[in-house]
């Protein structure tokens, strides 16, 4: 399981030009799902983000968490995080999970992301969207649940 998230002042999400869910200051968190995640990798994604302390203090540093500062959480699903693109020009999907399972899991990953009583929005699942975001920082991390404490895969 694949997440960027990006600390933001303000995130929304479009379909057909409309705005369907909006959030204020908190984390964008785009989300990709491969075929061998367990709900051991949809624990440790939803456990590091909420935890990760990416919000500034005080005194200006990097020590506070999403629980800490009370933000929201705005979620969309991409399976192009999923991609391999070493070889060739066309990018390998082969790594998704299926759109069918794909769309129970990310809703378990919804669901347990809503366990810490953080507010959490998303956009459509499978439909073609358009986010929107006021980046704060730049902040912008990438969680693979597949690394290793040692950073190899």
């Amino acid at each position: 399981m694949i997440a960027v998230i990006q600390r933001v002042k303000g995130a929304s999400v479009s379909v057909n030009n409309k705005i369907i869910n909006s959030i204020k200051k908190g984390i964008l968190i785009l989300v990709g799902i491969e075929k061998d995640d367990s709900e051991k990798d949809l624990k440790f994604v939803a456990n590091k983000i909420v935890n990760l302390r990416i919000f500034p203090d005080k005194k200006n540093k990097m020590n506070l968490s999403i629980l800490d500062i009370n933000g929201e959480i705005l979620s969309i699903s991409q399976f192009t995080l999923t991609s391999k693109i070493k070889k060739g020009r066309r990018p390998d999907f082969g790594r998704a999970m299926p759109p069918e399972k794909a769309k129970i899991f990310y809703e378990k990953f919804l669901k347990e992301l809503r366990t810490y009583n953080i507010p959490v929005k998303d956009g459509l699942f499978g439909a073609m969207m358009e986010v929107s975001l006021i980046n704060d920082g730049p902040v912008t991390f990438i969680i693979d649940s597949k690394i290793k404490k040692d950073g190899t895969k």
